[in-house]
């Protein structure tokens, strides 16, 4: 089985944590391979606290258990670089690959996970009723580019309107990452895929 220390969830509340566990859950298992597989996933809080805790688990292992990691990416991934040549060198991270870990036991999120959202245009107007602005996000040729800071700016912009629904990290976002479609996701984003086929592939 496999076990995701995911990006997400306040480090310091059951709450959300729970509602992040349970939002990836959900979008996992609407993949008709992946609902069977069931892969756990960990909320961790930032970044950093889900690189410790997949290096610690590394170092002691869960018994039947396939440690990954997922976090954004926070900015491009460029040319050719693998996840963690980008981890090593993106300012701010600095991590270390651990000894023994594989190439295909990190997995990127690009360039954040509201990217997956905008992938999924038509979950977004559902999510959000009528109230929503799609022509508040620009329709772009390649989603993995769009810095993070646009792809949040376009959101807000888009459920301005929305009143208790405008989006907000936290409930909002977990909420609306439970309805989104992985298809819709993996077709989109490339990175996506390769988490996907990965998946997939591990018993």
């Amino acid at each position: 089985m496999v076990k995701i220390f995911v990006e997400g969830g306040a480090q310091d509340s059951n709450l959300a944590r729970m509602l992040c566990r349970q939002a990836f859950s959900r979008f996992f298992e609407a993949d008709p391979i992946l609902k069977n597989k069931r892969p756990r996933t960990v909320p961790c809080g930032g970044r950093k606290a889900a690189y410790d805790a997949f290096v610690t688990e590394m170092r002691n292992p869960t018994p039947g258990y396939r440690p990954l990691l997922l976090v954004d990416s926070e900015g491009p991934v460029l040319g050719q670089k693998g996840v963690w040549e980008h981890l090593k060198f993106r300012p701010g991270d600095r991590w270390d690959k651990p000894e023994n870990v594989a190439d295909n036991q990190a997995f990127l999120m690009v360039q954040v996970m509201e990217t997956w959202f905008i992938a999924d245009r038509e979950a977004m107007k559902r999510f959000f009723g009528t109230n929503f602005k799609d022509k508040a996000i620009p329709t772009w040729p390649d989603l993995e580019d769009v810095p993070k800071e646009r792809i949040y700016t376009s959101i807000e912009g888009a459920t301005v309107d929305c009143g208790p629904k405008r989006y907000a990290k936290g409930k909002i976002s977990f909420d609306l990452l439970a309805t989104i479609s992985p298809a819709r996701v993996e077709e989109t984003c490339p990175h996506a895929k390769k988490l996907f086929a990965a998946l997939r592939n591990f018993d």
